[in-house]
C-alpha cells in the first residue's frame, strides 16, 4: 500500500486546486462507469480498491506523475 500513498497525496493536491465547477466533470471511466472528480475523491480518500484503480488509471493517463 505504500506505493499508493504518494499518488494519493498527489491526487488530493490536484483535487484541492481544481475549480469547483470542474469537480463535476468526468475524469476517468472504470468498468464502463464514468466517475467525476468528486466521486473519484471519495473513493481515493476512503482507500477503496476502486480508489486504487482510479489512481493507477490517472498515473497511466499522466494526470498524476510518477516519481522517477
Amino acid at each position: 500500500m505504500e506505493k499508493i500513498e504518494k499518488p494519493k497525496e498527489k491526487f488530493l493536491k490536484i483535487y484541492a486546486n481544481l475549480p469547483l465547477s470542474l469537480r463535476n466533470e468526468i475524469v476517468v471511466v472504470l468498468d464502463n462507469e464514468p466517475l467525476t472528480w468528486n466521486s473519484a475523491y471519495v473513493e481515493v480518500l476512503s482507500g477503496t480498491p476502486k480508489g486504487d484503480e482510479i489512481l493507477e488509471k490517472l498515473i497511466g493517463m499522466e494526470i498524476i506523475k510518477k516519481d522517477e
